[in-house]
């Protein structure tokens, strides 16, 4: 498994945060886009990675978004506890009327009555007394807020690693574009140095035409690299909220710096405590328990107080203070079968949170031990490919002395040229890897945003 593949694998699970059944791939888009601020001005706009992180954390899509939806939860929440506060309104009203007392029941020689003035300011009062099935329902509003603000803190987690993955792609796509520039400059110098050995006839032509060949090979790939660095700012940039065309630089380069050892069980101890998505996942577990218990309670009986004050007259000034109190005992009898429906759904949304909670717990100890694994082998490679380039700079500088010398041919320092490439895109990538890799565990264990932004205060 490679690091990129995790940290996209990374994205799409914890990105499952906001609501049931949204696509994997508008989930992911969501962190990788933002909400532009601003207008693009004509100088680049120098960019540290601590600059960088902090506007992902103001701009990205996902977080916004996310943090919108805890803000319908909220507005949930008050929805649920509307049931259970006190409904208090007033009402003040004047009418004029005429009354046929036969269509009541009250026969008289004269039935029709009026017209005459009706006067009616009253204010009333509705709470709900006894209604477990409300209670329940607030409480599962409650948590349900508590899940989009673990949410939140899931989002900003996910937008940090998302940053620091561009970042470092962009940094990667520059180091690409410095080799691929020295290669150019080395198969320049090789060029001449045929032609010059051509004309003293050391050499045949033949040994000219691979180093011109050589020369075109290095200038295509120098403009695929920084083809590709401009793209790599263009991503990074649509996830920090810059303004469209706005072109940036890169201030800061991310060096190598081994991982602090830490015990691999207690990185997974860590992880329980800290990640979000997993006390999210706990308080799923609560909240669907209360709208168990809420749809089983559907079948108590339920008391209620319905008052109301007010005064009554035909005008203002001969009207009469009046009041009702009364309360209402509520018992279910039959529903239609709407008590048993509900109760079967909740008991099934129960247990499928409780298999998903059981699920991450599992899910978070892999993510952990493999990022672990990532970190440890990135490390390997990076101390592998630091060595290779050292001898493959060392094959391709005998190469050059044995042509210089007209004893071997081009062909030689061809291939020593081409292990360096390699050898040095191999070095690249593994500092790429090994510290994406150390952002993927701190993610694991639940504290990207913290590792990550005080390992960016100390970035120069």
């Amino acid at each position: 498994m490679t690091v990129r593949w995790l940290m996209a694998a990374t994205l799409v699970a914890a990105a499952a945060v906001p609501a049931a059944g949204q696509a994997r791939e508008a989930v992911t888009d969501a962190f990788r886009g933002s909400v532009p601020q601003g207008t693009a001005s004509a100088e680049p706009l120098a960019l540290s990675f601590k600059e960088t992180l902090d506007r992902g954390l103001q701009f990205n899509l996902g977080l916004l978004l996310q943090e919108e939806t805890q803000r319908a939860a909220h507005g949930a929440r008050w929805t649920a506890l509307a049931d259970l506060l006190p409904n208090l309104k007033g009402s003040v009203s004047e009418r004029r009327q005429v009354i046929n007392l036969e269509a009541f029941g009250f026969p008289a020689p004269d039935p029709i009555v009026g017209p005459f003035n009706v006067f009616d300011a009253r204010i009333g009062l509705s709470q709900r007394l006894i209604d477990l099935a409300a209670l329940n329902e607030a409480r599962a509003a409650s948590l349900d807020e508590k899940v989009q603000l673990s949410g939140i803190r899931s989002a900003r987690e996910l937008v940090v690693l998302v940053t620091v993955n561009l970042y470092l792609e962009a940094i990667s796509a520059s180091s690409r574009i410095d080799v691929a520039r020295a290669q150019l400059e080395t198969a320049n110098v090789l060029q001449r140095q045929a032609s010059n050995l051509k004309t003293s006839g050391l050499v045949a032509g033949i040994d000219v035409l691979r180093a011109e060949a050589q020369v075109q090979r290095q200038r295509q790939r120098l403009i695929v690299a920084e083809n590709d660095f401009e793209k790599a700012k263009l991503r990074l940039g649509r996830s920090i909220g810059l303004p469209p065309g706005q072109r940036i630089l890169l201030t800061d380069t991310i060096p190598f710096a081994p991982l602090d050892a830490i015990p691999l069980e207690q990185a997974i101890q860590n992880a329980y405590v800290h990640r979000a998505d997993y006390l999210a996942a706990a308080d799923r577990v609560a909240a669907a328990e209360a709208r168990a218990k809420a749809a089983s309670a559907e079948r108590l009986p339920s008391l209620s107080l319905d008052a109301d004050y007010g005064t009554i007259g035909q005008t203002v000034s001969n009207a009469h203070p009046t009041y009702t109190v009364a309360a209402t005992l509520r018992v279910p009898i039959f529903e239609g079968g709407r008590v048993k429906g509900r109760t079967i759904e909740a008991d099934a949304e129960l247990r499928q949170q409780r298999a998903v909670y059981d699920d991450l717990r599992a899910r978070i100890d892999t993510e952990v031990r493999s990022a672990f694994l990532d970190v440890n082998a990135a490390a390997q490679q990076v101390d592998t490919a630091q060595t290779t380039v050292g001898l493959a700079t060392q094959e391709l500088a005998q190469a050059r002395d044995r042509f210089a010398a007209g004893v071997s041919d081009t062909i030689e320092v061809t291939r020593a040229q081409e292990s360096l490439a390699r050898a040095s895109e191999d070095r690249i990538d593994a500092l790429y890897q090994h510290n994406v890799a150390k952002a993927v565990l701190a993610r694991a264990v639940g504290i990207a945003e913290e590792a990550v932004l005080a390992f960016a205060s100390g970035v120069k």
